[in-house]
Formats: C-alpha cells, structure tokens, sequence
C-alpha cells in the first residue's frame, strides 16, 4: 500500500531552505504520483523552466516560449501532512472492518502517526 497518493497535502522536508532559494518546508498537493520511478510532483514545489517550440494550434493560436512547470521530487524527500496538526508526520496502516452492503470486510487503512513532540 502507497504511503502517499494523489491529493494527499505533503511537506518538503529534505533540499536547501525556503531562505537560501529552495523548497524545504513547502507544502502542497499532490498533482500525480510516478509508481515506476518513486517520485511525486506537488503542487507549487520544485518549478523548471521549459523551453516549449514556436508552433501553432489548430485555431491558429501561437503556442511555445518559456513555461514554468513542476518537475518530479523523490519520494523519500517529501513526508505527509498530518491533517490535525498539520505538521510532517510518519504514515501507519491497520487494519479496519469495512460494512458494504452487509458484507464485511477487512481492508488496510492509512493514518498518521503521532509525532514524538505531540505525546
């Protein structure tokens, strides 16, 4: 099971501070998860320029020139946002009965674990 996913409010909390010109301790959502290569691309974190060729559309509308976009940021160096505190926290999973339609059944579910400052 994924410890983060699409919409999920997560924090930058590894690179060069907002004070030096980098993004940790940014927070956004979540904009896509890439599975295959363990990165994430979060929204407003980690812009790049792209240089997009002069074309036209089918209108007839000029596209191209210099766009900002968010470029991927591993895994590993974003943590999730615990929705109470919203502050970083680490990711658990139990085990829970779910009730549909008179059927039982047991699924895992995520939940943010208390951080050792909060006890």
């Amino acid at each position: 099971m994924a410890n983060i996913k699409k919409g999920d409010l997560v924090q930058v909390i590894s690179g060069s501070s907002e004070a030096r010109g980098g993004d940790r301790g940014k927070q956004g959502r979540v904009i896509e998860v890439l599975v295959e290569k363990d990165r994430v691309i979060v929204e407003g974190v980690n812009f790049v320029t792209k240089h997009v060729r002069v074309g036209q559309s089918q209108r007839g509308t000029k596209t191209g020139g210099i766009e900002t976009m968010e470029a991927p940021i591993h895994v590993s160096n974003v943590a999730l946002v615990d929705p109470e505190t919203k502050k970083p926290t680490r990711v658990g999973h139990r085990n829970e009965e779910v009730t549909k339609d008179g059927v039982t059944k047991t699924v895992r579910v995520r939940y943010a674990k208390k951080s050792g400052k909060d006890l």
